[in-house]
């Protein structure tokens, strides 16, 4: 089932239900799918990989305004984010975590060859696109960083 029509479909259920935060939610994934389908060159259909490229995008969004939220104090608003994200999150694959992100670059390191922070240009292109989807950009930087400088 494509992402727009799992969208659409607890949309029902949440208007059903009246949950208003997944619904709100919901609402935002939907425009953006709409807004990637209507985009010149895309022709009224979006790839999986868009597709998880945009959610990301919305989580990452989302957890900007979270911080600045809480930095301002303004807990209503920093709650509605987190709302959003919890919802955002469930059509992402799982991510890894910092452990198997950190097993997974070993071998990436040792593929490539690196062996210094000078090298990782070279780390970062192949795990962007290895991990794409399961982990997030700050994570994967980090991770690769503590690995080449060890």
């Amino acid at each position: 089932m494509s992402l727009e029509q799992q969208i659409m479909d607890r949309m029902k259920d949440a208007m059903k239900a009246k949950d208003e935060p997944q619904l709100r939610s919901l609402r935002a994934i939907k425009a953006e799918i709409i807004k990637a389908k209507t985009e010149p060159g895309a022709g009224g259909v979006i790839s999986p990989e868009k597709e998880i490229a945009m959610l990301q995008k919305m989580v990452k969004q989302r957890r900007d305004s979270l911080d600045i939220f809480r930095q301002q104090n303004r807990a209503e608003l920093a709650q509605k984010e987190q709302e959003e994200i919890t919802v955002i999150e469930q059509f992402l694959p799982a991510q890894l975590s910092p452990e198997e992100l950190k097993e997974e670059l070993r071998a990436i390191i040792a593929q490539t060859g690196a062996s210094s922070p000078a090298d990782m240009g070279k780390v970062m292109g192949v795990a962007s696109k290895h991990f794409a989807g399961r982990a997030d950009g700050k994570a994967i930087s980090a991770a690769v960083k503590e690995l080449l400088s060890n």
